[in-house]
């Protein structure tokens, strides 16, 4: 029965997104609301986002980085777009509403606007976002389909590369070229670290290889939910990470949406210890979506968003949560 008002609650989103044109507040649970726990997490409000803002298309989003200098919450999307917006918050501190400052295609390095296979965007994070310089912001980003990671300015144009490690240059290595790179992140003593969705043909299913910059690797076991694949990652202010797992199989089965988190010490081959910080369930009456993007804000507060896969049965949903940090790890 609740699958199947799930569903229900699904259908009557998608008739009321038809007509939106602005963002709209919605429930994330229907039995929990905006500022109690859940597992590890408070909630902060959720936004279904139109899919298009004063004429400008927005769909398909699947990496987010927030840039603390500028007051800017990045946005882009499989297609290479780029988008600016910016949150706004009540007087109890819940997400109210966003507004979309800009959009800019991600350029190659003649300034042309990247275009398929090259332009499949997945991963973000940020370099000198949050150093009290504005004007200095990068992005990273990694790719899907044409493996690779890109520095850029905010406005999308390109400034260079980071040489991925080699297991991850050879496209051969991958069991499918569109469960590549989805997740990336920075981290004080690894640098840039980088996974592809699902393990590698080396690699046993069930796991995923960690990879460092610095030339590390972990094993990462996946959450038990079936199809579960890890889809983005973000470094915590004590040096653990974040973990963001999207389970999908079909829309008679439920979806399930795990973040999840690990201490990364010196590299090993044993599998790293996982601890579940929320496990969402479609099926226990969650609204969810295809969660891709995650990205730290402020004071231990996260945004998280869904791909649409610019798909009409599908929504784009922001959602803004609260850590509830375990004894002994600082927010």
């Amino acid at each position: 029965m609740l699958r199947l008002l799930a569903i229900a609650q699904v259908i009557f989103l998608v008739a009321c997104s038809a007509l939106a044109s602005t963002p709209t507040q919605v429930p994330l649970s229907e039995r929990v609301v905006n500022g109690e726990q859940f597992m590890g997490i408070r909630l902060l409000g959720t936004l279904r986002l139109p899919t298009e803002f004063a004429g400008v298309t927005v769909g398909g989003l699947s990496g987010l980085a927030w840039d603390n200098d500028e007051s800017l919450l990045y946005a882009i999307s499989d297609g290479g777009e780029l988008h600016h917006f910016q949150p706004v918050f009540d007087d109890d501190g819940f997400l109210a509403d966003i507004r979309h400052l800009a959009s800019f295609a991600l350029k190659d390095a003649e300034s042309r606007p990247l275009t398929a296979p090259w332009a499949d965007s997945e991963g973000l994070t940020l370099i000198n976002g949050d150093n009290g310089i504005r004007g200095d912001t990068e992005l990273l980003v990694s790719f899907e389909i044409r493996m690779r990671i890109r520095r850029y300015s905010n406005t999308g144009e390109r400034l260079g590369g980071i040489q991925l490690p080699a297991p991850l240059r050879d496209p051969q290595r991958y069991r499918n070229a569109n469960m590549s790179l989805e997740a990336i992140t920075t981290h004080p003593r690894w640098d840039v670290l980088v996974a592809p969705e699902n393990s590698l043909r080396s690699d046993p299913r069930g796991s995923v290889t960690l990879f460092s910059s610095t030339g590390e690797r972990w094993r990462y076991p996946l959450a038990g939910a079936p199809r579960s694949s890890l889809v983005a990652m973000e470094t915590l202010p004590d040096g653990s990470v974040m973990f963001l797992e999207r389970a999908f199989t079909s829309l008679m089965q439920p979806l399930i949406i795990s973040l999840r988190r690990a201490n990364l010490q010196a590299a090993s081959d044993a599998p790293l210890t996982v601890e579940d910080i929320a496990v969402l369930d479609s099926s226990k009456g969650w609204l969810l979506d295809n969660f891709e993007g995650l990205t730290p804000y402020r004071d231990g507060r996260f945004f998280m968003v869904s791909d649409d896969n610019r798909h009409f049965l599908q929504n784009t949903l922001l959602v803004f949560f609260e850590l509830i940090s375990p004894e002994g790890i600082q927010p």
